[in-house]
């Protein structure tokens, strides 16, 4: 049952993707399988926009910010990547630049490079405001993107330690759980899981909540998935069910999951990019 409606969804979320601009000059990225991936159209004109507002302040760290933001929101990762790099000229100790150009790194598959970023960002940030949680987070998943579980958890409990809000503390509980279970640290494992309970406000972050209370042994996998999921959602809610079968011993199902993700058109999902990654190790 389980099989029948994820097909159903992926194939869904394959035909309701828009077509690529004929004018497409590059991908953005070719994956670690070889697929090439593209940005979309800017339908809001909000990278002109930000452009337009940057020209009368070109020096302004904030608005090149926005520019970043605005090139990334339609999928435009190497521009983004330039973006940052003309602010990191202006501003090199500003560790929130390092966050930014660290997750369009991790968005192209660019893993060392996004390490890199975020190692130099947490060292601008000793402190370790709250504010910069995000930093800890994206060097969590560049580690654990690079198969390194270690330190993908070493940084993800230094980014709990951060979370305020229930809907930080989801997003990352769910992948400090899972880089312990790569490492078969089923005690830690568990310990993550105590601080998750039905009660809490998941926000934008339901697919992680979901996850977590799947592990925890309050939902059932065919509770997972419906037809009215995002692409988004697919990547998510699959990878981590996925992840599931493949640190339990299901390898092949897990396969098959993974492969089913990347069949999707939300190639900048971090669950996405994970079941690359996955896929990758396995040839």
């Amino acid at each position: 049952m389980f099989n029948r409606v994820f097909c159903s969804i992926v194939t869904l979320a394959v035909l309701s993707c828009p077509a690529l601009p004929r004018n497409q000059a590059a991908p953005e990225v070719v994956s670690p399988l070889g697929a090439k991936f593209y940005s979309q159209p800017d339908e809001k004109n909000q990278v002109a926009e930000a452009e337009k507002a940057l020209a009368a302040d070109p020096k302004s760290i904030e608005l090149l910010i926005k520019l970043g933001q605005a090139q990334a929101a339609v999928w435009r990762y190497r521009d983004a990547i330039a973006t940052y790099s003309r602010a990191i000229e202006l501003d090199p100790k500003n560790a929130v630049l390092y966050r930014h150009r660290g997750h369009r790194y991790i968005s192209t598959r660019q893993f060392d490079k996004a390490i890199d970023d975020l190692e130099r960002g947490a060292k601008l940030d000793p402190k370790l405001d709250p504010k910069l949680y995000d930093i800890w987070y994206h060097l969590g998943l560049a580690y654990y993107l690079k198969g390194n579980f270690a330190k993908a958890s070493q940084a993800y409990e230094k980014c709990r330690a951060l979370a305020d809000k229930d809907d930080s503390l989801i997003s990352v509980s769910d992948w400090l759980y899972m880089s312990y279970r790569r490492q078969k640290k089923y005690a830690e494992a568990a310990r993550v899981l105590d601080r998750i309970t039905p009660e809490m406000k998941p926000g934008e972050n339901r697919s992680y909540f979901d996850r977590l209370l799947f592990y925890k042994g309050l939902k059932k996998e065919s509770e997972m998935i419906n037809d009215k999921m995002t692409d988004l959602e697919i990547a998510t809610v699959g990878y981590g069910l996925a992840n599931w079968h493949l640190y339990n011993g299901d390898k092949a199902k897990a396969k098959e999951m993974f492969q089913r993700i990347v069949s999707g058109k939300y190639w900048p999902a971090f669950g996405f990019i994970a079941a690359e990654t996955e896929l990758a190790r396995m040839r």
